[in-house]
């Protein structure tokens, strides 16, 4: 694919994801309902260009470009295919909000960053460990949006503020619902990405890895901690979400914070 191309799709695929938060952002405004055939336009249309455009920044011929844009960027595109395949049973569609303009953002990184770690050996049991922490961090970004979503509907309930976008979600329970089902699916992808690594990973105390390994155990422990205590003690609402969020903040910290660090601020 010549480089003329490739930055066509990626910009098509920029322009679509910021058409599809202008469209949901005018139509909560304006308080008209959000066609679900307009908004999965969008959303198919510009994840089909993201991942045409950024298949030539990830797959090269000596190997795979695992930079740090390149993994935001493949994460996001995943988590919006999650949402996207979730929201034709489960009421998510209005986390594009927060997702087409930050797909947006990270695929233009991609694509000014220049950033390369290039893996010329790759083995089977490798490709797993990646997918599934690939498929554990996306979900746990989606358990997050869900929790800020909780949070400001908590806050517009309690204010007596029912308008605006208050209005095109569902009820608090069913939220709260949604929200403890993802969290559960994006813990036990992470306890089988924990697992891989130690299985297939000489050594994950390595100096190069060991932040990474700690802070990555004490996210699984958090969100641990949380679903016992939902299960065992009733936490929701403003406790769950604190909780969430320092799951969260520790879990980026593991792998996109050290990798930030070593990729763009120590290159």
């Amino acid at each position: 694919m010549s480089i003329t191309i490739h930055l066509a799709l990626c910009l098509a695929a920029i322009s679509l994801y910021l058409c599809g938060a202008a469209y949901l952002i005018t139509s909560i405004a304006q308080k008209r309902p959000i066609a679900s055939q307009w908004l999965m336009s969008f959303a198919v249309s510009a994840m089909a260009m993201h991942a045409a455009g950024s298949y030539p920044m990830l797959f090269h011929p000596s190997g795979i470009n695992l930079g740090f844009f390149n993994i935001v960027s493949l994460t996001f595109w995943v988590v919006n295919l999650i949402v996207l395949l979730s929201s034709l049973k489960k009421p998510l569609q209005t986390l594009f909000i927060f997702l087409f303009p930050l797909s947006a953002l990270c695929l233009l990184m991609a694509i000014v960053s220049h950033d390369e770690t290039m893996i010329t050996q790759v083995s089977g049991e490798m490709i797993a460990h990646i997918l599934l922490s690939i498929l554990a961090y996306s979900l746990l970004i989606i358990a997050t949006l869900q929790a800020l979503t909780l949070a400001f509907q908590n806050y517009q309930l309690k204010h007596k503020h029912p308008a605006g976008m208050i209005r095109l979600l569902p009820p608090l329970q069913t939220m709260e619902a949604l929200f403890f089902e993802i969290l559960w699916a994006g813990e036990i992808l992470l306890t089988l990405s924990i697992i891989t690594g130690f299985l297939f990973i000489e050594d994950l105390f390595a100096q190069h890895l060991v932040h990474k390994t700690v802070l990555t155990i004490l996210a699984w422990c958090i969100y641990a901690t949380l679903l016992w205590g939902h299960v065992r003690l009733g936490w929701r609402g403003n406790t769950a979400i604190r909780w969430a969020l320092g799951g969260f903040v520790t879990l980026m910290l593991a792998y996109f914070g050290s990798k930030f660090v070593l990729e763009i601020i120590l290159r």
